[in-house]
């Protein structure tokens, strides 16, 4: 085991690394910026170091400070977390050169992943289903409409790099897809530094189910079940649940396998989660990889009783992966609603400010991942997230009652945040029935705005 790690991230994550850390007896150091040096990561880490100002290119994303924090303080290894520089294979491989391991896969299965027109000629090579669309970066626009004809229409134009729902644009004719082409194309390139689209077949009312797998450097891989994602805004998720409602075991074995197939295609070790959309008829495809730790992981880790973040640290080091498949079972049922620092009713538009008051949930199958506390400053620098409420229980039925319980209990005075929105989620029937798809959450908008005015 590591002897000393580098957490290159903040926030709930940075927070949720350092417990873990400190669970497997390695000492924890965060790189923070100046917006955080009085974040929760800071006052619980080991030490801590000041890597840059505010703004993330010139801390978080700051390649050079990061390694010399990481070098100074002696380190042997860096957990990059989610975002900044957590699927960036050029700071994994200079973190190679310079003796540190980089807590995730290889360089060379971060880059492969992380453009989608050579993740999906892998995946289909190797036997994963995907959406039917171009077989490689797109020429032309007179190459996309003559493949939209041959898919037929909606379809969808995709950046081949990034993700998050930039750059994305669905047309329903041709004419939005020659309108839309060249602002996609120019979007994916301030966005991405790559403007490479590729198009797909637009899959409309579908889930959004992903699989997460564990894996070492010894050939051993497993999955652990679903998490089904559909509640989300904008491509931003906003409440996931594990199993999904949607899932059968049968159905569930099957998206197990074809997702090991992904990652046996690239070699792939450590943590990471297969994305895939679900239709009404049960067909499921490929659609990207996160090379990385998942937001959402907790929903798995309270169904299987496994700590992620632990086997991350565990398998970056050299252990073997000691867990069979015939070893996870999906017990129950968990729910994870993201806070975040923003005002529904004014088109989730950022709040930031002093925390003049938190009082997280408690009480039995309940728990909170979090950065906050009472006098905190949310900076306007970074990702709005404030918190993870989760819940576990023995149903789905139980689990939103438990978690309209908790949300009921949470107190953040000083900022709006995202929770009575989840709260009129969670009482919605379509929700409560299961029935969400990926549009489902902007069309019952409108309907939650109109019960507020009342």
């Amino acid at each position: 085991m590591f002897n000393k790690i580098l957490i290159a991230n903040r926030g709930e994550i940075a927070v949720r690394i350092v417990r873990a850390c400190h669970e497997l007896g390695v000492r924890a150091v965060v790189a923070y910026s100046e917006a955080d040096r009085y974040s929760l990561a800071v006052r619980t880490a080991d030490e801590a170091v000041c890597i840059g100002p505010a703004p993330s290119p010139r801390s978080y994303l700051n390649q050079s400070a990061l390694i010399s924090a990481a070098r100074i303080t002696g380190c042997d290894a860096i957990h990059p977390g989610y975002g900044f520089l957590s699927e960036n294979a050029y700071f994994a491989e200079i973190c190679a050169q310079y003796g540190i391991t980089f807590i995730g896969p290889s360089p060379e299965a971060i880059r492969l992943m992380g453009d989608k027109i050579e993740g999906r000629t892998t995946m289909r090579a190797a036997g994963v289903p995907i959406v039917p669309g171009s077989e490689g970066e797109l020429k032309s626009l007179d190459e996309a409409v003559e493949l939209a004809v041959g898919i037929g229409y909606p379809v969808l134009l995709k950046p081949a790099g990034g993700g998050g729902g930039r750059g994305m644009r669905v047309a329903n004719d041709e004419a939005e897809l020659v309108r839309y082409y060249a602002t996609a194309k120019s979007e994916a390139e301030a966005a991405f530094g790559n403007g490479a689209l590729l198009l797909e077949k637009y899959l409309p009312k579908v889930r959004h189910v992903e699989i997460q797998v564990l894996a070492d450097q010894y050939g051993n891989a497993i999955h652990l079940g679903e998490r089904d994602c559909s509640s989300q805004r904008r491509h931003q998720k906003i409440i996931e649940e594990s199993p999904s409602p949607a899932v059968s075991p049968e159905l569930r074995a099957r998206m197990g396998e074809a997702a090991l197939k992904g990652v046996r295609a690239i070699n792939y070790v450590n943590a990471g989660t297969m994305e895939f959309l679900l239709d009404p008829e049960g067909n499921f495809y490929f659609i990207e990889m996160n090379t990385r730790i998942q937001v959402e992981h907790p929903v798995t880790e309270l169904v299987t009783g496994l700590d992620l973040v632990r086997w991350q640290l565990r398998i970056a080091s050299g252990e073997h992966l000691t867990i069979q498949q015939a070893d996870v079972e999906l017990r129950g049922h968990a729910i994870e609603c993201r806070v975040n620092a923003e005002d529904p009713e004014r088109d989730f538009m950022p709040s930031v400010g002093e925390i003049q008051y938190y009082l997280p949930p408690g009480g039995p199958g309940v728990r909170v991942d979090s950065h906050l506390y009472n006098g905190y400053t949310v900076p306007g620098n970074y990702d709005s997230l404030l918190a993870k409420m989760l819940v576990w229980a023995p149903t789905r039925e139980e689990a939103i009652v438990r978690m309209k319980r908790a949300l009921g209990e949470t107190v953040i005075h000083g900022i709006k945040t995202t929770i009575p929105f989840q709260m009129g989620l969670l009482d919605d029937e379509v929700f409560q029935h299961g029935f969400m798809h990926t549009r489902y959450v902007g069309e019952m908008m409108p309907k939650w705005l109109e019960t507020r005015k009342k």
